[in-house]
Protein backbone atom coordinates (compact mmCIF):
# COMPACT_ATOMS: atom_id res chain seq x y z
CA UNK A 1 0.00 0.00 0.00
CA UNK A 2 1.24 3.94 -0.86
CA UNK A 3 1.00 6.76 1.77
CA UNK A 4 -2.03 8.05 0.43
CA UNK A 5 -3.96 4.44 0.83
CA UNK A 6 -2.81 4.23 4.83
CA UNK A 7 -4.11 7.60 5.13
CA UNK A 8 -7.67 6.94 3.55
CA UNK A 9 -7.03 3.78 5.92
CA UNK A 10 -6.78 6.24 8.89
CA UNK A 11 -10.07 8.31 8.06
CA UNK A 12 -12.17 5.32 7.53
CA UNK A 13 -11.16 3.82 10.53
CA UNK A 14 -11.41 7.03 12.43
CA UNK A 15 -15.29 7.06 10.81
CA UNK A 16 -15.87 3.37 11.97
CA UNK A 17 -14.57 4.36 15.34
CA UNK A 18 -16.70 7.13 15.83
CA UNK A 19 -19.78 5.22 14.83
CA UNK A 20 -19.10 2.38 16.43
CA UNK A 21 -18.44 4.52 20.07
CA UNK A 22 -21.43 6.36 19.76
CA UNK A 23 -23.20 3.38 19.29
CA UNK A 24 -22.17 1.49 22.15
CA UNK A 25 -22.10 4.03 24.44
CA UNK A 26 -18.70 5.36 26.37
CA UNK A 27 -19.30 2.99 29.21
CA UNK A 28 -19.86 -0.10 27.25
CA UNK A 29 -18.04 -2.69 27.96
CA UNK A 30 -15.29 -3.87 24.79
CA UNK A 31 -14.65 -7.62 24.44
CA UNK A 32 -11.61 -7.30 22.49
CA UNK A 33 -9.95 -5.95 24.96
CA UNK A 34 -10.92 -7.00 28.46
CA UNK A 35 -11.46 -4.67 31.35
CA UNK A 36 -11.51 -1.90 28.88
CA UNK A 37 -14.74 0.16 28.70
CA UNK A 38 -15.45 2.58 24.93
CA UNK A 39 -13.82 5.74 26.85
CA UNK A 40 -11.06 4.23 28.10
CA UNK A 41 -10.73 2.92 24.44
CA UNK A 42 -11.34 6.34 23.06
CA UNK A 43 -8.48 7.89 25.39
CA UNK A 44 -6.02 5.38 24.29
CA UNK A 45 -6.77 5.75 20.56
CA UNK A 46 -6.60 9.42 21.03
CA UNK A 47 -3.51 9.30 23.61
CA UNK A 48 -1.77 7.17 20.07
CA UNK A 49 -2.77 9.35 17.59
CA UNK A 50 -1.24 12.44 19.77
CA UNK A 51 1.91 10.92 20.62
CA UNK A 52 2.53 9.93 17.29
CA UNK A 53 1.94 13.37 15.79
CA UNK A 54 4.42 14.72 18.40
CA UNK A 55 7.29 11.93 16.70
CA UNK A 56 6.32 13.23 13.13
CA UNK A 57 6.52 16.68 14.63
CA UNK A 58 9.26 16.43 17.03
CA UNK A 59 6.95 17.64 19.36
CA UNK A 60 7.27 16.26 22.99
CA UNK A 61 4.09 14.49 24.24
CA UNK A 62 3.42 13.12 28.01
CA UNK A 63 1.42 10.25 27.57
CA UNK A 64 0.21 9.98 31.06
CA UNK A 65 -1.56 13.95 30.85
CA UNK A 66 -2.65 13.46 27.38
CA UNK A 67 -4.74 9.81 28.18
CA UNK A 68 -6.00 11.90 31.36
CA UNK A 69 -7.20 14.10 29.06
CA UNK A 70 -8.85 12.18 26.70
CA UNK A 71 -10.52 10.28 29.76
CA UNK A 72 -11.60 13.45 31.51
CA UNK A 73 -12.99 14.93 28.23
CA UNK A 74 -16.81 15.92 27.83
CA UNK A 75 -16.82 14.65 24.24
CA UNK A 76 -14.36 12.03 23.87
CA UNK A 77 -15.35 11.16 20.16
CA UNK A 78 -14.94 14.76 18.91
CA UNK A 79 -11.47 14.67 21.21
CA UNK A 80 -10.43 11.22 19.33
CA UNK A 81 -11.21 12.99 15.77
CA UNK A 82 -9.52 16.43 16.83
CA UNK A 83 -6.71 14.39 17.35
CA UNK A 84 -6.54 12.24 14.47
CA UNK A 85 -6.92 15.20 11.99
CA UNK A 86 -4.16 17.00 13.70
CA UNK A 87 -2.20 13.64 12.73
CA UNK A 88 -3.41 13.53 9.24
CA UNK A 89 -2.44 17.08 8.34
CA UNK A 90 1.04 16.29 10.41
CA UNK A 91 1.79 13.34 8.20
CA UNK A 92 0.74 14.67 4.88
CA UNK A 93 2.58 17.99 5.76
CA UNK A 94 5.97 16.17 6.36
CA UNK A 95 8.89 16.18 3.90
CA UNK A 96 9.75 13.07 2.46
CA UNK A 97 13.36 12.51 3.59
CA UNK A 98 11.21 12.89 7.26
CA UNK A 99 13.82 12.52 10.52
CA UNK A 100 11.85 10.73 12.96
CA UNK A 101 11.99 7.78 15.18
CA UNK A 102 10.66 4.43 14.08
CA UNK A 103 10.39 1.24 16.22
CA UNK A 104 9.46 -1.87 14.03
CA UNK A 105 12.09 -4.25 12.25
CA UNK A 106 11.46 -3.64 8.61
CA UNK A 107 10.35 -0.56 8.85
CA UNK A 108 9.47 1.98 6.13
CA UNK A 109 11.09 5.62 5.97
CA UNK A 110 9.65 7.97 8.83
CA UNK A 111 6.74 9.57 6.65
CA UNK A 112 5.57 6.12 5.53
CA UNK A 113 6.16 4.40 8.67
CA UNK A 114 3.77 6.27 10.53
CA UNK A 115 1.28 6.39 8.22
CA UNK A 116 1.04 3.17 7.97
CA UNK A 117 1.60 2.59 11.93
CA UNK A 118 -1.24 4.34 12.58
CA UNK A 119 -3.28 3.38 9.50
CA UNK A 120 -3.35 -0.43 11.15
CA UNK A 121 -3.01 0.93 14.76
CA UNK A 122 -6.75 2.85 14.36
CA UNK A 123 -8.47 0.33 12.33
CA UNK A 124 -7.08 -2.43 14.48
CA UNK A 125 -9.29 -0.48 17.40
CA UNK A 126 -12.10 0.74 15.69
CA UNK A 127 -12.19 -3.26 15.80
CA UNK A 128 -12.59 -3.14 19.36
CA UNK A 129 -15.27 -0.27 19.44
CA UNK A 130 -17.50 -2.32 16.78
CA UNK A 131 -16.71 -5.12 19.30
CA UNK A 132 -18.50 -2.92 21.88
CA UNK A 133 -21.11 -2.21 19.59
CA UNK A 134 -21.99 -5.91 18.78
CA UNK A 135 -21.19 -7.21 22.16
CA UNK A 136 -19.16 -10.30 20.80
CA UNK A 137 -15.71 -10.76 19.26
CA UNK A 138 -16.02 -9.21 15.45
CA UNK A 139 -16.05 -11.77 12.27
CA UNK A 140 -14.56 -10.43 8.46
CA UNK A 141 -17.84 -9.98 7.27
CA UNK A 142 -18.46 -7.43 9.91
CA UNK A 143 -15.77 -5.19 9.13
CA UNK A 144 -15.16 -2.47 6.44
CA UNK A 145 -11.73 -3.47 5.92
CA UNK A 146 -10.32 -4.77 2.32
CA UNK A 147 -8.26 -7.53 1.22
CA UNK A 148 -5.20 -5.19 0.58
CA UNK A 149 -5.30 -3.49 3.62
CA UNK A 150 -5.48 -6.70 6.16
CA UNK A 151 -2.32 -7.96 3.78
CA UNK A 152 -0.46 -5.00 4.36
CA UNK A 153 -1.26 -5.38 8.13
CA UNK A 154 -0.51 -8.78 8.72
CA UNK A 155 3.35 -8.03 6.93
CA UNK A 156 3.66 -5.55 9.30
CA UNK A 157 2.49 -7.38 12.05
CA UNK A 158 4.40 -10.35 10.57
CA UNK A 159 7.75 -8.81 9.40
CA UNK A 160 7.99 -5.24 12.22
CA UNK A 161 6.14 -6.29 15.38
CA UNK A 162 7.34 -10.11 15.78
CA UNK A 163 10.87 -10.32 14.94
CA UNK A 164 11.77 -7.44 17.96
CA UNK A 165 13.26 -8.75 21.10
CA UNK A 166 10.42 -7.54 23.35
CA UNK A 167 8.19 -9.91 21.45
CA UNK A 168 7.08 -13.05 23.75
CA UNK A 169 6.06 -15.32 21.04
CA UNK A 170 8.29 -18.73 22.48
CA UNK A 171 8.52 -22.05 21.86
CA UNK A 172 10.96 -24.63 22.86
CA UNK A 173 11.09 -26.86 19.92
CA UNK A 174 11.52 -24.73 16.94
CA UNK A 175 8.43 -24.34 14.95
CA UNK A 176 7.52 -23.33 11.97
CA UNK A 177 3.85 -21.66 11.05
CA UNK A 178 2.96 -20.97 7.77
CA UNK A 179 0.34 -18.09 7.56
CA UNK A 180 -1.54 -18.68 4.35
CA UNK A 181 -4.22 -16.37 3.16
CA UNK A 182 -7.07 -18.63 0.84
CA UNK A 183 -7.72 -15.27 -1.08
CA UNK A 184 -4.28 -14.03 -1.87
CA UNK A 185 -0.88 -15.13 -3.47
CA UNK A 186 0.80 -13.60 -0.62
CA UNK A 187 2.48 -15.85 2.00
CA UNK A 188 4.44 -15.61 5.82
CA UNK A 189 6.66 -18.30 7.53
CA UNK A 190 6.94 -16.88 11.02
CA UNK A 191 10.00 -19.28 12.70
CA UNK A 192 9.19 -19.37 16.82
CA UNK A 193 12.75 -20.97 19.08
CA UNK A 194 13.33 -19.68 22.41
CA UNK A 195 14.53 -16.36 20.67
CA UNK A 196 12.83 -13.43 18.79
CA UNK A 197 10.93 -14.66 16.03
CA UNK A 198 11.86 -14.65 12.61
CA UNK A 199 9.80 -14.19 9.53
CA UNK A 200 9.83 -14.52 5.70
CA UNK A 201 7.66 -13.21 3.13
CA UNK A 202 7.01 -17.23 1.46
CA UNK A 203 6.17 -20.22 2.90
CA UNK A 204 5.72 -23.62 1.97
CA UNK A 205 2.84 -24.99 3.82
CA UNK A 206 3.47 -28.63 3.12
CA UNK A 207 7.03 -28.45 5.17
CA UNK A 208 5.48 -25.78 8.32
CA UNK A 209 4.88 -27.35 11.18
CA UNK A 210 1.53 -25.48 11.51
CA UNK A 211 -0.99 -23.59 9.21
CA UNK A 212 -2.99 -21.03 10.04
CA UNK A 213 -5.37 -20.42 6.64
CA UNK A 214 -8.35 -18.11 5.87
CA UNK A 215 -9.36 -14.96 4.24
CA UNK A 216 -7.04 -12.26 4.08
CA UNK A 217 -9.59 -10.04 6.49
CA UNK A 218 -9.85 -12.90 9.20
CA UNK A 219 -6.39 -13.56 9.35
CA UNK A 220 -5.67 -10.00 9.97
CA UNK A 221 -8.23 -9.92 12.82
CA UNK A 222 -6.98 -13.48 14.33
CA UNK A 223 -3.30 -12.83 14.01
CA UNK A 224 -3.94 -9.59 16.23
CA UNK A 225 -6.14 -11.67 18.55
CA UNK A 226 -9.28 -9.72 17.45
CA UNK A 227 -11.83 -12.59 16.65
CA UNK A 228 -12.30 -16.18 17.47
CA UNK A 229 -13.50 -16.66 13.67
CA UNK A 230 -10.45 -19.29 13.48
CA UNK A 231 -9.20 -21.85 15.70
CA UNK A 232 -6.76 -24.49 16.11
CA UNK A 233 -4.17 -25.13 18.75
CA UNK A 234 -1.57 -23.15 16.51
CA UNK A 235 -3.64 -20.20 17.50
CA UNK A 236 -3.30 -20.52 21.34
CA UNK A 237 0.32 -20.42 21.21
CA UNK A 238 0.17 -17.18 19.31
CA UNK A 239 -2.48 -15.43 21.64
CA UNK A 240 -0.53 -15.98 24.45
CA UNK A 241 2.85 -15.08 23.18
CA UNK A 242 2.41 -12.76 20.45
CA UNK A 243 0.11 -9.68 21.77
CA UNK A 244 1.22 -6.09 21.14
CA UNK A 245 1.22 -3.91 24.00
CA UNK A 246 1.09 -0.49 24.74
CA UNK A 247 4.12 -0.51 27.14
Amino acid sequence: MQLEQHLDGVRRAVESFTGSATTAGLGADVPTTPDWDVRRLLAHQGLVHRWATGNVLGEQVDPDAVEQEGLASADPVAWLRDGADRLLTAIESAPDDLQAMVFLADAPTPKRFWARRQCHETTIHAVDALSAALGRHPRAEDTWISRDLALDGIDELLTGFMPRPRCQLRSDEPTAIAVVPDDADRRWTVTVTQRPPTTVREASPEDADVVICGSAVALYLTLWNRSDELDGTALDLWAEGARVTWA
